[in-house]
């Protein structure tokens, strides 16, 4: 099982994913990561980033109306 100090180690080393990528690379199940992420957004430790293109550059098979609806996440920079 994945730990919530798993999940945010991954998304520094990333800089940037989103929730499909974290799914794929700690091989666990989309939901638990999602829930795992909104807690860490919680406890101020992640946040929460619209993007408006994909992470992965598959977008070339997106029709040009859809616009991609992507939320990453990345660590909170504290100063």
């Amino acid at each position: 099982m994945i730990s919530l100090l798993q999940i945010r180690d991954t998304v520094a080393l990333n800089g940037r994913t989103d929730v499909r990528s974290l799914s794929h690379q700690l091989s666990a199940p989309q939901s638990t990561v999602e829930a795992m992420l909104k807690q860490l957004v919680t406890m101020g430790k992640l946040e929460e980033v619209d993007i408006s293109s994909c992470l992965s550059g598959g977008c070339k098979q997106c029709p040009e109306t859809q616009k991609c609806d992507i939320k990453a996440y990345q660590l909170v920079i504290r100063d």
